[in-house]
């Protein structure tokens, strides 16, 4: 990269206006096709944990005038990263998962194949681990002490900003350490700078929901990650002007349609990409085995974090696996086993299903967000049309549960736990079954699709040709005309009667209209993404 370059790119980067809303709450609070008695039971839930984070901030203070390095906002960052501010208490009697388990608020690994947090922690704190474990303040503080301890390897004279933050965070993940003698992992690497740019992705973005609070801090993303990581993450970052068509430099461009980096370098194009499913990441796992047919497709939750998983998947004792990985707050997908080959994580089926393991826990609802369930619907919409035994319309569409439930072979999605010869319980009671088999059969939960009604105070509205103001004018729409919106999807953002919105409607072929100036009765997505 030429100095013109960086100069260039860090300019193009620099042109930002507001952050944008966090797009991680729950889908069973907002979402019109969410599952209505699901819907109250997480409400119930998050209630509850609105209760139980209250004493949080103070223990956040407590933990800053400890270790006055650490930059404001960057523990509870971590905190919502980990465990979305849930004091997390594994059970060896509820498994999910064989990857190691997480404690507390910061959820601290301990061993199991991980770094001991806990236990270098006591010893720093000076404290028993079972304190560490047991107690949120000492959880928060013990974060705070290993943090501290990464941020003053890095030689820092002065409080970092939470820029400088990325070395120190990507040491301090806790993942499985390179063993003596190994080649360098570019799938560890990957993971661990997964893990900082989630942290950081937290702060610019800024989350305040049940009782969480991050306080928005917009990161200034070119000083935080070099420009081929920004394309190997093909983070969602850049805050662009609407009208900017494109701005590039001699390396690299950006996307205006998904405000991300990209290479202009084929070769390090195709390194990132998936050759399966385009929207996907490609991270290679070196468990996988021969095939032998594709039968159905299997919903998991990983009980862990999105980067943690992609760490253990690389690199584990049991040589467990998966397809495709998605990740809450924003439901970027990572691929680690070729659909070709058969992925490790549903026992004797395994040369016969294709797996999708999702970030987060199955007894915090908070992890299901429309993003991720958007996301993980349109993989197995891909099965389906890609492979001729499974069928979206043969999903399961029952009620979740929080126990084994063995399923006929007829039904071609379900999760880990309709599976003969498994005793794992995953998805688990909070899966919104019935709304995801509507993500996954536009229009079967509703006749022709979800209803609208335009709203714009007298002024007719402008249907387009596609998602977006640039796109050309094909009709318009009188105020209180009714649509049937058949899909949504993401476009140039729009400031109408209900805010400040880029998703838009289809309502018809090659119709589309803005989300903002629609009345649909939810404050959410009402269809499925199109």
């Amino acid at each position: 990269m030429t100095a013109f370059s960086r100069t260039l790119l860090a300019a193009a980067l620099a042109v930002a206006c507001a952050p944008a809303a966090y797009a991680g709450k729950p889908a069973a609070t907002l979402d019109a096709l969410a599952d209505p008695a699901l819907s109250a039971r997480v409400r119930v839930e998050q209630d509850a944990l609105r209760a139980e984070r209250a004493q949080l901030p103070g223990y956040f203070r407590q933990a800053y005038a400890r270790y006055p390095a650490i930059p404001a906002g960057t523990l509870e960052a971590l905190a919502y990263v980990a465990s979305r501010w849930q004091h997390l208490r594994p059970s060896t009697s509820q498994e999910h998962s064989e990857m190691p388990h997480a404690y507390g608020v910061m959820g601290l690994y301990h061993g199991e194949g991980f770094a001991d947090q806990v236990g270098d922690a006591a010893r720093l704190l000076g404290v028993s681990p079972s304190r560490i474990l047991a107690e949120p303040s000492l959880n928060i503080l013990a974060a705070a002490a290993l943090l501290d301890r990464e941020i003053g390897r890095d030689g820092a004279l002065r409080k970092p900003d939470a820029e400088a933050l990325r070395p120190a965070l990507e040491r301090y993940a806790g993942f499985a350490k390179p063993v003596a003698g190994a080649a360098k992992s570019a799938v560890a690497d990957y993971a661990r700078t997964s893990f900082a740019y989630d942290v950081l992705l937290t702060q610019d973005r800024g989350v305040e929901e049940s009782g969480i609070q991050v306080p928005a801090r917009a990161i200034a993303w070119e000083r935080a990650f070099d420009a081929p990581a920004l394309v190997r993450l093909r983070a969602p970052l850049l805050r662009l002007n609407a009208d900017a068509d494109r701005i590039e430099t001699a390396d690299y461009y950006i996307d205006p349609d998904t405000q991300t980096l990209r290479s202009k370098d084929p070769k390090a194009a195709a390194a990132a990409a998936s050759t399966d499913y385009a929207p996907a990441l490609w991270a290679a796992s070196p468990y996988h085995s021969e095939r032998t047919s594709y039968d159905s497709a299997t919903i998991h939750t990983v009980q862990g974090s999105y980067a943690g998983s992609i760490s253990w998947f690389q690199n584990n004792p049991d040589h467990v696996s998966i397809h495709y990985l998605v990740r809450s707050s924003d439901g970027q997908i990572t691929q680690m086993v070729r659909e070709n080959r058969a992925a490790h994580h549903v026992l004797s089926h395994n040369k016969t299903t294709l797996g999708i393991e999702h970030e987060g826990y199955v007894d915090n609802a908070a992890w299901y967000t429309t993003a991720m369930y958007n996301a993980s619907a349109g993989i197995v919409r891909h099965f389906c049309a890609k492979y001729a035994a499974i069928s979206c319309s043969s999903a399961f569409q029952g009620p979740a549960g929080s126990v084994v439930r063995v399923l006929p072979a007829s039904v071609k999605v379900k999760g880990h736990q309709h599976y003969s010869g498994n005793d794992h319980t995953d998805p688990g009671k909070n899966w919104d079954w019935a709304r995801y088999y509507k993500l996954l059969n536009p229009g079967g939960g509703t006749p022709g699709g979800a209803a609208g009604t335009v709203a714009t105070n007298g002024t007719p509205l402008n249907v387009r040709s596609g998602p977006g103001t640039s796109y050309s004018v094909v009709g318009t729409l009188a105020d209180g005309a009714s649509v049937t919106i058949q899909c949504q999807t993401t476009g140039t953002s729009v400031t109408g009667t209900y805010g400040t919105s880029s998703i838009w409607n289809r309502i018809g072929s090659g119709r589309f209209i803005p989300d903002a100036y629609t009345y649909t009765g939810s404050d959410g997505r009402v269809a499925p993404d199109c």
